[in-house]
């Protein structure tokens, strides 16, 4: 399921890693402990309007087109088939090889691999 908090979380980390600026030097100028914008980027919190748009002025950004952006998206997945179903992580095993892939957001899911260690073979003379 798409959350409007994920969302948002996205295009603000996105604006702040396009103009390579780090989550302290945000924070500080948008007077918010660093820990809640880390939280807020992750879609872990909700920001007020307030908060919204002080993080926005310290990006150099107006609220308005951060929420446009966010509406962009959410139409986008919107339209996009299976997008909305609520799919938190599937896995699949394989013989050695054991694939999980996690949706992170609507448009972001990471993929992780693992592979069983092969065991040392031990020969008797």
């Amino acid at each position: 399921m798409v959350l409007l908090r994920r969302v948002i979380g996205d295009a603000l980390r996105a604006r702040r890693q396009g103009q390579h600026r780090t989550l302290r030097e945000v924070s500080t100028a948008a007077n918010v402990s660093l820990g809640y914008l880390s939280e807020i980027e992750r879609g872990q919190k909700e920001a007020s309007s307030e908060l919204l748009a002080a993080i926005c002025d310290a990006l150099g950004a107006r609220l308005s087109e951060l929420l446009s952006e966010v509406s962009s998206t959410l139409s986008l997945a919107e339209g996009m088939e299976g997008v909305l179903v609520p799919v938190d992580e599937s896995k699949a095993t394989d013989g050695d090889v054991s694939v999980s892939v996690r949706r992170e957001s609507p448009l972001k899911a990471t993929l992780h691999a693992t592979r069983k260690p092969q065991r040392d073979v031990v020969y008797a003379a």
